[in-house]
């Protein structure tokens, strides 16, 4: 048995232009601290007070050179060249530098990979977008099951449109909760979605899996007030819901 879908005359908002996804801007002063960390690998303490004076003698240099002034990538690796002199001055003799020994450089590294799993995820949720607004406008986005992932999609149509509801995402999403399609047939990802999808799409789902067990086989053109109850009164359609629950288990 499968819920009923909900009705499809819902009227849905046009979508803002679609807009990239972002990439991560260059950054001189980090490209600068980049270069330092490669030159130093394996120095030692005098090796790199060697270097250091060099870096302070073209800081000088470029003092004197007013189209310089907006450098970034100069006091950067001077600053590096500092902090390295004063890393090894405070390590045991003999030591030479090795950045997978810096817990600076680490800490950075560990940094750079969470900005860019943010960015994968970012790229994902934008294609993913990209493929259910041509389902919509294909007329089958009700052919489709939803993936692990969709709630954030959903955010993100919202979102291009302006921030207004996508009624016929939401039915969507409410439906497939409702009758455990795609990956809502883990009990997982059910509960996940409780925090994930607003409360009238919850409710929704709600209401829509009970009048189903209650009525099976109900039309959709009949279900259409639990769109509405959920949309405008949430608390009521899960009240609904928890009622018709109660009915169901009494008869049990």
């Amino acid at each position: 048995m499968t819920t009923p879908w909900p009705p499809r005359h819902t009227a849905r908002r046009p979508l803002a232009p679609r807009v990239a996804a972002p990439r991560e801007p260059v950054d001189p002063a980090r490209i600068g601290r980049r270069v330092v960390r490669r030159r130093a690998k394996g120095m030692d303490a005098g090796a790199v007070a060697n270097a250091l004076e060099d870096a302070r003698f073209d800081a000088r240099q470029a003092s004197r050179h007013e189209d310089l002034a907006d450098d970034l990538r100069g006091p950067a690796e001077l600053a590096e060249w500092e902090r390295l002199g004063q890393l090894l001055a405070a390590a045991p003799a003999g030591t030479v530098y090795d950045p997978d020994a810096d817990d600076v450089v680490q800490a950075e590294l560990a940094a750079d990979a969470a900005r860019e799993a943010e960015l994968r995820e970012a790229m994902r949720i934008a294609a993913r977008a990209d493929e259910l607004q041509a389902m919509r406008e294909l007329g089958t986005l009700e052919q489709t099951e939803p993936r692990d992932g969709d709630e954030a999609v959903r955010d993100e149509l919202t979102r291009r449109a302006g921030g207004y509801v996508q009624d016929d995402v939401d039915a969507w999403l409410a439906h497939a909760l409702a009758a455990r399609l795609g990956h809502y047939r883990d009990p997982g990802a059910r509960e996940e979605a409780a925090g994930l999808l607003t409360p009238p799409v919850l409710a929704h789902a709600a209401l829509l899996a009970e009048l189903a067990r209650l009525v099976p086989g109900v039309d959709a053109d009949e279900l259409a007030f639990a769109a509405r109850l959920a949309t405008t009164e949430p608390e009521a359609a899960g009240a609904l819901a928890a009622f018709l629950t109660r009915i169901e288990g009494t008869r049990a």
